[in-house]
């Protein structure tokens, strides 16, 4: 009969655990299953116990096979106890066998000690700890003498925490994780856990309250959706071929480097015959060549990390840390990332600290309370995603993500991260009526902690990474935005000009007979341009949503059509900023982007639709061995307006300029009309080479132009003056010839 406490038994001198405790081991609710299983000393002598249910007979093992001891059953069915004949604490094994004569072994991970430290405990509880990704989630580990897997989570308010996987029957009772209590954090070694191994985290709430199963925050790997388990991934072996081109990206000034970006997502861009994902490498193998034959400096793509719904396009996410599954493995990522670098392309991450979906087995009340979020919806929830908010002033949060940023850097040496959604993080009442926010304490409506957020963020990420760009997708007119933190900035390398994107696209939506009424749309821009680095995006988000595509949104007739979109990538491409476009918008797909089928290569069968792609990659040439068209794209002196007042002819001419560079003169006429004899300023006479045409037949236009050459001569007052034609509907640019 099992006594209760520790009094030992007359036959065999085991101190047996009291009733109340054998059940809390066997019901899986025990709080601290390490103080009482595994290997203990009494009497000056070592015993185990362990739970195992469905055995009958259980012997303990030494690592290298020997008899340890045998242990006896309980009253509580698959707990047994026994006296061990060995000196010392060590890990040991079970071989385990029931009545109907299965036999096999069990690892006990209860005699293992732990693996975090105390320094870990306080640059954790201090939130200064820049290697999280090392220490939590699970890792491949030899540990006292077994390899297997060092699983660690934070749950501060849970009741129990347990690692349950199919390496133990989903059974929240065999691996009980260990709490370290400062922190908050529960770990566990689990010997004998190989790579491929699924699993979840079992959490018991403060209330007693079970939860669905959690998948791992900081897990590398995820199960294919519809399935939401982690996996326990392979320790990342890529022998990395790109040392060069993160050598030069770390001694440059990216402001003042030549980026076109091509924005892409990855489950849409092409898709087998049956409609199923290309895998990473498969992507390598034709999209890497694609954006160099276009002369694209950076692939942007949407958000890689893992998500459970495809419409989402990624920016719903619940693994921060893992690749998507739809992909194929991490290790192809990686692969796939080498590549690019080693042809002289960068990848940048779309990344999404702002927001994450309420499914259940994702962050949302993670260990039964609003942990990553805050508990009241005025702060943790948003209205326009349905989504929650992450609690940016919990230390423990911030550092989560700050961490998330550094991993990608390190681990997959990503190129930069384009920050979805800042505006949304810097103000309190974002999308909200009066009385459905709550103010800082100031006061006011910005987000103290989001913006503290941020700033870290940036100082660690640029601090360990000098390669490495991050990109601000803020749509308001916050101060600094890409100023350097030292400097009283938010420290991001560049902000997306959202202001370009609507005034422009406003401006060429209008049937040209309208457009000398709305000038200053595109003259506006000018006045702002140099205020932060900007990125001139016209992005996924231009072409959803009933919005239309790219070339649907031009006015006229089929041909005016591509000739104003023409005109309008050759005007994009001399204005100030870097280049972002929207994959599909190259070729001047038709339809709206839809991220249920890839794009429609079958326009390219169609002379005006590759002409469209043979202009961009001429025009991403062009920009990139041209200085005066990208080495001041950040800086007023690098823009000089030359004509800008002509309304009545809408026609729009500047010079851009980098030092000891050849000038480029840029010139625009968005009507219909061919002007002939135009007088144009230019910064010196003499002769000038006609670079770029819009209008050119080589791009399906009507190839009206200068043949090639313009002279500027002295006027009276003293100017240089061109007098061109300006094809209709056109951009030409020029330099000294």
């Amino acid at each position: 009969m099992t006594q209760k406490g520790n009094v030992p038994d007359a036959d065999n001198k085991v101190p047996h655990l009291s009733v109340e405790e054998a059940e809390a081991i066997a019901s899986g609710t025990h709080g601290n299953p390490f103080s009482v299983l595994g290997v203990q000393e009494s009497d000056g002598r070592f015993v185990a116990r362990a739970f195992v249910p469905g055995a009958d007979s259980l012997q303990a093992l030494t690592l290298d096979g020997q008899p340890a001891g045998q242990l006896a059953t309980s009253s509580v069915g698959g707990l047994f106890e026994g006296r061990l004949a060995i000196t010392r604490r060590q890990p040991l094994r079970y071989a385990a066998s029931n009545t109907a004569g299965d036999t096999w072994e069990v690892d006990d991970p209860y005699s293992y000690g732990p693996v975090l430290g105390p320094m870990d405990d306080y640059f954790i509880a201090e939130g200064s700890h820049l290697r999280l990704f090392d220490k939590m989630g699970a890792h491949l580990i030899h540990h006292e003498g077994s390899d297997g897997v060092h699983f660690a989570v934070w749950a501060p308010n849970a009741r129990r925490v347990s690692v349950v996987g199919d390496f133990n029957d989903w059974d929240g009772r065999r691996h009980v994780m260990r709490l370290r209590t400062d922190v908050g954090i529960w770990e566990i070694f689990a010997p004998g856990v190989k790579p491929g191994a699924a699993y979840k985290f079992e959490i018991i709430g403060p209330d007693g309250e079970r939860l669905p199963l959690k998948a791992d925050p900081f897990a590398r790997r995820s199960e294919l959706r519809p399935a939401t388990a982690s996996i326990v991934a392979s320790n990342l072996e890529h022998a990395w071929g790109d040392n060069a081109h993160r050598t030069h990206w770390s001694k440059v000034d990216a402001r003042r480097q030549p980026m076109s970006i091509y924005e892409v997502h990855p489950g849409s861009w092409r898709r087998h015959d049956d409609g199923s994902f290309l895998s990473w490498d498969q992507m390598g193998d034709e999209l890497i060549p694609y954006c160099v034959e276009m002369g694209f400096t950076h692939i942007e793509f949407l958000p890689v990390s893992e998500h459970p719904y495809d419409p989402s396009w990624g920016y719903q996410t619940t693994g921060l840390y893992a690749p998507s599954a739809r992909f194929g493995e991490p290790e192809g990522f990686a692969r796939f990332v080498d590549g690019a670098h080693q042809v002289g392309l960068g990848v940048i991450l779309d990344w999404v600290p702002a927001h994450f979906p309420t499914d259940a087995h994702g962050l949302a009340k993670f260990d039964g309370t609003a942990l990553y979020e805050h508990a009241d919806p005025r702060q943790g929830f948003h209205p326009d995603w349905n989504t929650a908010i992450y609690n940016f002033g919990r230390r423990e949060v911030s550092s989560f993500l700050v961490n998330n940023a550094l991993f990608w850097a390190e681990t997959y040496h990503i190129d930069g991260l384009r920050v979805d959604a800042v505006a949304s993080m810097l103000y309190l009442d974002y999308s909200r009526k009066e009385g459905e926010w709550i103010p800082n304490k100031d006061g006011g409506r910005e987000n103290l902690d989001a913006v503290d957020f941020l700033k870290a963020m940036n100082k660690a990420t640029y601090g360990s990474h000098p390669g490495i760009v991050t990109i601000a997708e803020e749509s308001t007119s916050w101060p600094k935005v890409s100023a350097p933190v030292h400097e009283g900035g938010l420290g991001f390398g560049f902000k997306w000009n959202m202001g370009f994107m609507h005034d422009t696209l406003s401006y060429m939506q209008r049937d040209p007979i309208y457009r000398k009424h709305h000038h200053s749309d595109l003259t506006f821009g000018l006045l702002y341009a140099f205020s932060e680095n900007f990125v001139l995006p016209i992005s996924h988000d231009e072409v959803v949503h009933g919005k239309g595509s790219m070339l649907t949104k031009m006015p006229g007739d089929e041909w005016q059509k591509f000739a104003n979109l023409r005109a309008f990538y050759g005007f994009m491409w001399g204005y100030p900023g870097k280049k972002l476009l929207f994959m599909g918008q190259e070729f001047a797909q038709r339809g709206e982007w839809s991220e249920a089928r890839q794009l429609d290569w079958d326009h390219l069968d169609d002379p005006r639709h590759h002409g469209m792609q043979d202009l961009v990659r001429d025009l991403n040439r062009l920009y990139a061995r041209t200085p005066a068209l990208h080495a001041r794209d950040c800086e007023p002196e690098g823009f000089e307006w030359l004509i800008a007042d002509d309304d009545a002819n809408s026609v729009f001419a500047w010079v851009r300029r980098a030092p000891g560079e050849d000038p480029v003169v840029v010139i625009s006429n968005f009507t219909p009309n061919v002007l002939t004899g135009y007088p144009v300023p230019m910064p010196q006479d003499g002769d000038w080479l006609e670079i770029f045409n819009s209008d050119s037949t080589v791009y399906s236009g009507s190839g009206k132009g200068n043949l090639g050459k313009v002279t500027a001569t002295r006027s009276e007052d003293g100017r240089a003056i061109a007098e061109l034609t300006l094809p209709p509907l056109a951009t030409l640019m020029f330099k000294p010839g």
